[in-house]
């Protein structure tokens, strides 16, 4: 269920929220962050079946018995945790923008 400000927001003004200043930002900074983040995980997630199957960097061994396969499996784990604290932090800056963008609304409507 929305918040009782989302509830009463007229959906039919859509046009004037792309318009909004704070929109535009918000929309800037997402695209910013996501499309580089989204990138490198995809390149960092599919490299490691990609290296594993046409090279043999990954089959040697690093330590003891354990290749460098494991170890890289192993930072794709710790790589995805990171990826989500980052957008955790990175999240509160949007919901901060959303915000704005629905106050600025709220303003307009109600003059």
């Amino acid at each position: 269920m929305l918040p009782k400000k989302q509830q009463k927001f007229d959906h039919t003004r859509y046009s004037e929220v792309v318009k909004s200043r704070y929109f535009k930002q918000l929309m800037e900074e997402k695209k910013r962050f996501i499309l580089p983040m989204t990138l490198f995980f995809l390149v960092f997630y599919f490299s490691l079946p990609v290296l594993t199957a046409y090279s043999k960097v990954l089959n040697t061994k690093a330590i003891g018995d354990i290749s460098w396969a494991w170890i890289f499996a192993f930072g794709q784990f710790i790589m995805t945790w990171s990826l989500c604290m980052i957008y955790s932090k990175k999240a509160k800056r949007f919901d901060e923008l959303a915000e704005k963008v629905v106050n600025e609304m709220d303003k307009e409507a109600s003059s």
